[in-house]
């Protein structure tokens, strides 16, 4: 039973902004963007950057940039167990977005203590709100 993870399924939303993928790549790929429809951040679009989101009352939490590949995706570690993708792919004009949260195990608890089935639930919702946040601020 040693070391067993129990995976849980990623989270995933997709949407379609009527935006450029030069607009939406600002908003998710830059520090001002992304504090302007997620979290205040110090985040650099370069790989190995280490940075903070500032998640309130859960204080600051470590992130560090994995992957950039302007203006297709951007993935950073998050905390002590995620990994958060931005996909974005050109549609004639429009943006197609994808942001998967990934790392979701059963048997883990968050740096906070709090299990990650529930925790998965709630971020869940969350990420269908803020999916709807970004469109209005790549839309406005």
């Amino acid at each position: 039973m040693e070391n067993q993870t129990q995976t849980l399924p990623d989270i995933r939303h997709t949407l379609v902004y009527n935006a450029p993928i030069t607009k939406v790549w600002n908003a998710v790929a830059t520090s001002e963007g992304l504090a302007a429809w997620f979290m205040p951040n110090d985040m650099e679009p370069v790989e190995g950057h280490e940075f903070h989101l500032n998640a309130g009352q859960f204080g600051m939490s470590p992130c560090k940039v994995t992957k950039v590949d302007p203006p297709n995706s951007l993935s950073f570690n998050w905390g002590k167990d995620w990994t958060l993708t931005f996909e974005l792919k050109e549609l004639d004009g429009k943006t197609e977005f994808t942001v998967i949260h990934s790392g979701w195990d059963a048997a883990k608890v968050t740096e906070f203590g709090a299990p990650h089935t529930p925790i998965r639930e709630n971020m869940n919702q969350g990420w269908a709100g803020l999916v709807k946040k970004l469109q209005g601020y790549v839309e406005a």
